[in-house]
């Protein structure tokens, strides 16, 4: 069992950044690949971005390319995820998961956390 809280949300104007964490609970937090996804209101939820279990190898979807960035700290079972020039279209709900692979397969969600980016 793994269970997931994110933090780091809030209200930034354009061009700003924000750093959301996800922390985790459970002692097999390092099998994981661990997830980001978004849902924006009227829309389906979306893969952002991941990061496996060693932290060697990251996917990011192309909306957020060049712009936000993730990572972990297995020794402190957290995974960030750093988001940079935001746009208003990057205003949504953002999950962390984990799971068995990069786009699919994830077992554990967190609430969320919500995002709101000003124009």
């Amino acid at each position: 069992q793994v269970q997931l809280v994110e933090s780091g949300g809030g209200l930034v104007q354009a061009g700003g950044s924000l750093r959301l964490s996800c922390a985790a609970s459970g002692r097999t937090f390092r099998q994981y690949v661990m997830g980001w996804f978004r849902q924006a209101p009227g829309k389906e939820r979306e893969f952002v971005a991941a990061i496996n279990w060693s932290g060697g190898s990251t996917y990011v979807a192309d909306s957020v390319k060049g712009r936000f960035t993730i990572s972990r700290d297995n020794a402190e079972n957290t995974v960030y995820l750093q988001m940079n020039s935001l746009k208003s279209e990057d205003t949504a709900v953002y999950y962390c998961a984990a799971g068995l692979g990069v786009y699919t397969q994830y077992g554990y969600w967190g609430q969320g956390t919500q995002v709101t980016v000003s124009s």
